[in-house]
Parts: structure tokens; C-alpha cells; sequence
């Protein structure tokens, strides 16, 4: 249960902080109001708390495995959002990414230095 939990939050996370960012984005680059910066703005305050939710106590874990989920989740965003198309490189990339986020968050781990 853990883990889906995490899982869950990562993803809200991406989706609060892909989606703010974008809609700061609409907001200045395509010029479409303050209404949309500030709404950005929100999201990207709420993804800050997210991670405060997550089973691991430890920041830098969290932050780490989440940058992979982030890189993911931007292609993924970018294809439903914008019609963005990646490319086997893209792909192969975010997969890497994404299995990084499985080592960080949910290796086992044990006693001794390489466990801590």
C-alpha cells in the first residue's frame, strides 16, 4: 500500500507542477491573462505540499526519484496538451528515468552504510 501510495503522489505531484508551469506559460508566452499565471501559481504551490505526503521521510530521496517522474510526465503532458510527438530517444530516455525512480524509492534496503 505504500508504494501505490507513493506512486499516487508522484503523480499528483507531476500533474501540479506540469500543469502550473504550463499554465504560467499560457499566461505570459501565449498571452493569455494574469487570471492564468495565477492559477499557475496555485498549482505550483500545491505541488510543494505534495511531497510532504510521501511514506519516506527523506527530502533529497523524494526530490530525486520525483525528477524522473517529472521528465516523464512532461512527455506525457506535452503529448495530450500540445499533440507532441516523441521519438524513440524521448521514449527511451523517460523509460530510463522512470526506472531510476524505482531504484531511489523502492529498492529494498538493509543495515550498513549502503542500506542508510
Amino acid at each position: 500500500m505504500s508504494v501505490l501510495r507513493s506512486l499516487v503522489l508522484f503523480v499528483l505531484a507531476a500533474l501540479a507542477e506540469i500543469g502550473g508551469a504550463w499554465l504560467v506559460w499560457q499566461g505570459w508566452r501565449e498571452q493569455r491573462g494574469l487570471w492564468w499565471i495565477a492559477a499557475g501559481v496555485v498549482a505550483l504551490g500545491c505541488y510543494g505540499f505534495v511531497a510532504t505526503f510521501q511514506p519516506d521521510a527523506n527530502f533529497g530521496r523524494i526530490l530525486a526519484a520525483y525528477g524522473g517522474v517529472f521528465v516523464a510526465g512532461s512527455l506525457g503532458w506535452a503529448m495530450v496538451v500540445d499533440g507532441f510527438r516523441p521519438d524513440r530517444w524521448d521514449l527511451a530516455g523517460a523509460a530510463l528515468c522512470l526506472l531510476g525512480v524505482a531504484v531511489i524509492m523502492y529498492a529494498p534496503r538493509g543495515g550498513g552504510l549502503e542500506g542508510q
